[in-house]
């Protein structure tokens, strides 16, 4: 049980440590892409956006799986749920930052990323186990 606690927290920090980091990176390289107000209404950027936030979903759902071991899938389904409940109280605070689509796809995409890297992880174990029995 522990072990579970501790993978999600883990996924959940490590999404957490890559989007505020690439988000300060971000703003100094490229402080053009806000606006005064802090509004982005580039469509570019706001793909880049959540293309990052599906990427960095990806790796918090494998490093989940990885170190839950056992029902992969369970614990990236719970980090995704953490997640949206987080995604959804940021939605609340930043409502006016981006156009209402962005949002929505933003949310949307946070279950299914981490659910993939954990299925990335278990295609991964699956292959390590085959190999060191001769079936690769």
């Amino acid at each position: 049980m522990l072990r579970s606690i501790l993978a999600v927290i883990a996924g959940s920090l490590a999404w957490t440590v890559m989007w505020l980091g690439s988000n300060a990176a971000l703003l100094k390289l490229f402080p053009g892409w806000y606006g005064e107000s802090g509004r982005v209404e580039s469509l570019p950027v706001l793909l880049f956006i959540i293309f990052r936030s599906v990427v960095f979903s990806v790796l918090a759902g494998y490093l989940t799986a990885l170190i839950a071991r056992r029902r992969e899938l369970q614990h990236t389904f719970a980090l995704g749920l953490w997640q949206l409940a987080l995604g959804l109280i940021a939605t609340a605070q930043f409502y006016d930052a981006a156009p209402l689509w962005y949002h929505l796809f933003f949310l949307v995409l946070l279950i299914p990323a981490n659910v993939l890297g954990g299925q990335l992880r278990m295609v991964q174990k699956s292959k390590v186990v085959r190999g060191s029995i001769g079936l690769a």
